[in-house]
């Protein structure tokens, strides 16, 4: 979908014609020329892949269940999330963006390459637990 502004919209989820339900991606004009590939995955993720100047870049955009959502319901979801970064091209950089619903914490001991330092508060929620 292209907007009278310019931008183009890329859509996943129920093809109504409200789209209440579904996760996107804007990109301007110049992020449009780059992309490459995209990818539909459910009404909580989609996948895009672009070209850059120096590396391929793979973005994932989720929006998560929310921590007191079924377990069955955030099992097919991180089961899916997982489907998907395991299609990356090992030698994209890869940018995970979204609503995560999730607590890390702060203790990022053993987790150096998958968190930065700095998570906020204590405590880490399901989700948290699952994202990491």
């Amino acid at each position: 979908m292209v907007l009278i502004t310019g931008e183009t919209i890329l859509y996943s989820g129920r093809s109504d014609d409200e789209h209440l339900y579904g996760v996107a991606i804007m990109m301007d004009s110049v992020a449009k020329r780059a992309l490459m590939e995209w990818t539909p995955k459910s009404e909580r993720i989609i996948k895009a892949r672009f070209y850059s100047k120096f590396i391929k870049l793979t973005i994932i955009h989720a929006y998560t269940p929310t921590n007191d959502t079924e377990e069955e319901e955030k099992k097919k979801f991180y089961d899916q999330l997982g489907e998907v970064i395991g299609q990356v091209k090992r030698r994209d950089m890869l940018v995970i963006t979204g609503g995560m619903n999730a607590k890390v914490g702060n203790n990022t001991s053993g987790l150096e390459r998958v968190m930065g330092k700095y998570g906020l508060g204590s405590m880490r929620n399901d989700n948290g637990e699952r994202l990491i």
